[in-house]
């Protein structure tokens, strides 16, 4: 059996939210804000954040979080309060969520693309009593009728004011942070709500601590790291992968307000960027950039990916243009504070198809439908265990019941696990297609598209068959235009079984749409085609 990959740290055996037993690293921080004292400690006068032309060491940073939090307080905000953010990639994202930290607050992160209903609906949920918003999203700030309990809010990035973020930064700095156990709830995440309404997963302070030093052991982060974040720092990715795992290694973080091929390259080398982590279609649209052969990008080590199968040949491009990057798979989900399965680089050509081993201190079981394990092979949901998994979803006892096992969290993902401990994910439940009665795993085609030179991207779903019950069809968008579909037909003729061929292929010239994490919307495809 192939191991995990080694801990930097050391493991033991702990009781979490008080009916799980599971490994976690025994020297660490004990909360958020341990993370951001102990960056200052070690590296106070070095780089943290920079953002366009504003830079700040980590005394900067600390100094600046705690007059927030002194603003913060004065408003009456205390241990275990909500403070919702609707923030985009910006220095201000960080420092609220650090002094939000400091507080013992709770912090509610929200995507810009979010609506007036969809904030609505998490304040309330969430009961938060401060909301830090963008001054040009103000339209969509909900009103005293909407929010009831919303007792303040304040814009950033417009002009200077009373309630703006500037004002915050007044307050003279709180010297003591609050007294936090490291179970209690850090952050409150609302997952995408694809059936019935978002669930706000509750990320305490030791899963947010696991999952920064997973990362930093899998990936052997220093503070000589810098890290950019192109992915949105509201969304479990940006803020573990990015934020956290800076702060645990006192790193500095670059910030990319929007990811723009051209602006990141740019700034990549300019910052001499050396990790990052992205969905794979970030990397495809840097390398369409005709000039990326100028850009000095010799001090990137490190390349994360996931959400979708990463194809050879931009595997094969990358290795060629930037031989010092290592292309690393992580599999994760906001339930499981982002990690729990990472593919060290030098597996990635073997293992293209597996999203690595489970992380260290991570159990991974293959289940069938009646909750028995599965033998290695075989198809079944994936369930994870670990410290990074999170106790259950905010004021919804009935969806943590049905999610949570025995401390296992239950993913909806089809996967197997191999005899080396490799696993692979074949699926979301819903969106298996069932041809006939043959089971068709949309990943596995998906993989095999991938693999085709002249392939960008790709999705398959499943379009209705009144006789079949579904036919496979797939939405590629091409390398070169004159791509033709026999062509992509007969690749995959060669490598699946004939009932895994895409009966409709459709050539797109546009991107394939996505939500704010870069995952691909199967849901929008399928009303698109259902509507021709």
């Amino acid at each position: 059996m192939t191991k995990s990959p080694v801990p930097a740290f050391a493991l033991a055996r702990q009781v979490r939210f008080k009916d799980r037993v599971v490994p976690v690293f025994e020297n660490r921080p004990k909360s958020v804000w341990e993370l951001v004292a102990a960056a200052t400690a070690r590296r106070g006068d070095g780089e943290a954040l920079i953002c366009g032309g504003a830079r700040m060491t980590w005394n900067e940073v600390a100094h600046a979080s705690r007059c927030i939090a002194a603003s913060m307080d004065a408003m009456g905000i205390r241990r275990g309060d909500r403070i919702a953010l609707q923030l985009g990639n910006r220095n201000e994202f960080v420092l609220a969520w650090f002094a939000a930290s400091h507080l013992g607050a709770i912090t509610v992160p929200l995507s810009t693309r979010h609506l007036r209903a969809e904030i609505a609906y998490a304040i309330n949920n969430s009961g938060a009593r401060l909301f830090i918003h963008e001054a040009a999203l103000a339209d969509r700030v909900p009103d005293a009728a909407e929010t009831p309990d919303l007792a303040w809010r304040i814009s950033a990035g417009g002009t200077p004011g009373p309630a703006t973020f500037e004002s915050l930064l007044t307050a003279q700095s709180r010297p003591e942070p609050a007294a936090t156990n490291e179970e209690d709830t850090n952050l409150i995440l609302y997952t995408s709500g694809t059936t019935g309404q978002p669930k706000g997963a509750m990320l305490a302070h030791c899963n947010i601590i696991h999952s920064a030093m997973v990362y930093e052991s899998c990936m052997g982060l220093t503070e000589a790291d810098r890290s950019i974040a192109a992915v949105p720092l509201a969304h479990v990715t940006g803020i573990i992968a990015n934020i956290a795992s800076m702060a645990r290694c006192a790193g500095a973080l670059i910030i990319v307000p929007e990811f723009k091929a051209a602006d990141f390259l740019a700034v990549a080398e300019r910052e001499r960027v050396t990790q990052t982590i992205m969905v794979p279609a970030m990397y495809n649209l840097c390398l369409l950039q005709s000039d990326f052969d100028r850009f000095d990008l010799s001090a990137w080590r490190i390349g994360g990916y996931g959400g979708a199968p990463m194809p050879i040949a931009t595997i094969e491009r990358l290795a060629a243009k930037l031989p010092n990057l290592e292309l690393s798979n992580v599999y994760g989900a906001t339930e499981t504070t982002s990690p729990c399965t990472f593919l060290p680089a030098a597996l990635s050509k073997t293992h293209l198809d597996s999203v690595g081993l489970p992380c260290p201190g991570t159990d991974i079981l293959i289940m069938d439908e009646d909750g028995r394990e599965l033998p290695h092979g075989e198809i079944g949901e994936v369930w994870i265990h670990g410290g990074e998994v999170v106790k259950g979803y905010w004021n919804n006892a009935k969806a943590t019941d049905e999610s949570f096992v025995a401390g296992y969290w239950r993913s909806g993902d089809l996967g197997t696990i191999d005899s080396e401990n490799f696993v692979r994910i074949l699926d979301r439940k819903k969106d298996m297609i069932n041809r006939g009665g043959l089971k068709i795993y949309s990943a596995e085609v998906e993989s095999v598209l991938a693999s085709h030179p002249d392939v960008l991207e790709s999705a398959v779903i499943g379009e209705p068959c009144p006789v079949l019950g579904e036919r496979v069809c797939a939405v590629i968008v091409p390398r070169r235009p004159d791509l033709e579909v026999y062509e992509l037909r007969a690749w995959c003729s060669k490598l699946l079984a004939d009932y895994k061929v895409p009966e409709t292929i459709t050539l797109s010239d546009t991107p394939l749409p996505r939500n704010a994490n870069g995952k691909v919307l199967k849901r929008q495809l399928r009303e698109q085609r259902a509507a021709v």
